[in-house]
C-alpha cells in the first residue's frame, strides 16, 4: 500500500540529528521554556519575517490565545464577530467561539478553497473586530484584496497558517502577512513536531507579550498573575526537534513542489479537477503553494477512492463534513453554504510528502489515468 502520509521515512532522514538533539535535552535537566524554547521562537520568527513568535502547545491554542490577546487588550470583547471561511478545518471556527465570539462565516472560491474575498465586505457589521483567514492545504489567500478590506472597515487579519508554514504571498512569507498567526506542528504538519505544538507570530509586542502570558498560567513574572490564563508552552524536546527540521523546511517545501507540478502535468482523467493556484500573486507566484495537501475533486468521490485503495493507494477526506453541518454547531445545521457543501462532497488527498519516491507517484498517476 502506498501510504498517504510516512513519518517514519519523513523523519528518519533527520534521524541521527533528532536523536542528538533529544538526547541533548534530556542530558540537560531542563525541559520547559528553556535555551531550545528561545532558539525556536527565535529562529521561527525570522524564518517567517515576523518580529516575535511565541511557543503554545498547539495549533488550536496558538489562535484562541491570539483572540484572548486581543479582548486582554482592550481591541475585542465578548460577542464580537470574527469572519472566518466556512469550509476550513473546525480549529480556526473553535478558536472563535472559545473566546466567546461570534464566528461569521463566509464562503470560499471553488477555485483555489480560500476565502472569496469578493464576499467578505456583506458580512461585515459594526460587531466585526477582525477577518480570520485560513491558508487552506498549502496556499495564501489573496492578501492585497483582504488587507486593503481590514484596512478599510479598521478590522484586524488573524491568518490561520497551520497548513502553509513556508508559503509566500509576493515577497512575504505567511506569519506575516497579516496582524498575527497562528501556526500548528502537528507531526503530519510541513513543519511537523513528535508530538503536539504550535506558536503565534506577530509584529505587535504588546500581543505577544500578552500571549506569552496568558499561556504562562497568566504570569510574565513567576508567580506574579496578570491574567487569568492557561498552561500552553511548547516544551524543549518539541522545539529541539522543530529547530532541527525548521533547518530542512525549504528543502522538504521543493520536493512538495515537484510531486505537486509532476500530479498537474501528468494526470489526465477528465473526470478529476486538479488544484489551480492563486494566479493573483505574481511575484513568486510558484511559492505561494506548499503544498501540504494535494486536494482534487470529483463527483465520483468515494468510487474513486474505494478504486485507488483497492489498487494499493491510500488517500484521505480533507473535509467529509464542513464546520456547519457538525453537531458542535448545531445552530447552523439548516443554514446553507452551496460552495463548502459542494467541496466537502467532492474533495480527495492524494499521497504527498517530501519523501515520497518517484515511482511511487508515478504509480499514483497511472492508476488514476486508468480509471
Amino acid at each position: 500500500m502506498i501510504p498517504f502520509l510516512d513519518l517514519k521515512n519523513t523523519n528518519a532522514q533527520y534521524r541521527e540529528e533528532l536523536i542528538k538533539a533529544c538526547t541533548n535535552i534530556i542530558d540537560s535537566g531542563w525541559y520547559i521554556q528553556g535555551d531550545e524554547h528561545k532558539k525556536f521562537e527565535k529562529e521561527f520568527a525570522m524564518f517567517c519575517g515576523s518580529k516575535y513568535a511565541v511557543g503554545v502547545a498547539n495549533g488550536l491554542d496558538a489562535l484562541t490565545l491570539i483572540i484572548r490577546a486581543y479582548k486582554e487588550i482592550g481591541i475585542m470583547k465578548d460577542g464580537d464577530e470574527v469572519i472566518v471561511p466556512s469550509n476550513t478545518y473546525i480549529a480556526s471556527i473553535l478558536a472563535i467561539s472559545e473566546n466567546n465570539l461570534t464566528p461569521v462565516l463566509v464562503e470560499p472560491d471553488i477555485d483555489t478553497y480560500n476565502i472569496d474575498t469578493n464576499k467578505i465586505e456583506e458580512k461585515i457589521t459594526t460587531k466585526t473586530k477582525a477577518i480570520m483567514v485560513v491558508h487552506l492545504y498549502g496556499q495564501t489567500c489573496h492578501m492585497d484584496e483582504i488587507n486593503k478590506i481590514a484596512k478599510k472597515h479598521n478590522l484586524k487579519v488573524i491568518e490561520d497558517s497551520a497548513q502553509s508554514h513556508g508559503a509566500y504571498y509576493k515577497d512575504k512569507r505567511c506569519g506575516n502577512l497579516g496582524d498575527a498567526s497562528g501556526f500548528s506542528f502537528y507531526p503530519g504538519k510541513n513543519l511537523g513536531a513528535l508530538g503536539d505544538g504550535g506558536a503565534a507570530t506577530t509584529d505587535d509586542k504588546e500581543l505577544a507579550d500578552t500571549i506569552r502570558a496568558l499561556g504562562n498560567y497568566g504570569s510574565a513574572k513567576k508567580y506574579e498573575n496578570i491574567y487569568k490564563g492557561s498552561n500552553s508552552r511548547l516544551d524543549e524536546l518539541q522545539a529541539a526537534i522543530l529547530r532541527v527540521k525548521l533547518r530542512y523546511l525549504d528543502d522538504e517545501t521543493k520536493k512538495r513542489r515537484e510531486i505537486a507540478q509532476h500530479y498537474i502535468e501528468n494526470i489526465k482523467n477528465k473526470g478529476i479537477i486538479l488544484p489551480i493556484q492563486n494566479s493573483k500573486s505574481e511575484i513568486r507566484n510558484y511559492e505561494n503553494h506548499v503544498w501540504h495537501l494535494f486536494v482534487t475533486r470529483t463527483d465520483k468521490r468515494d468510487e474513486l477512492q474505494k478504486y485507488l485503495s483497492d489498487n494499493g493507494i491510500q488517500t484521505m477526506i480533507h473535509y467529509p463534513i464542513a464546520p456547519h453541518r457538525q453537531q458542535a454547531y448545531k445552530e447552523w445545521n439548516n443554514d446553507s453554504y452551496p460552495i463548502s457543501e459542494k467541496i466537502h462532497d467532492e474533495v480527495l488527498s492524494l499521497p504527498m510528502y517530501g519523501a515520497q519516491s518517484f515511482e511511487n507517484t508515478q504509480k499514483i498517476i497511472k492508476v488514476i489515468n486508468d480509471y
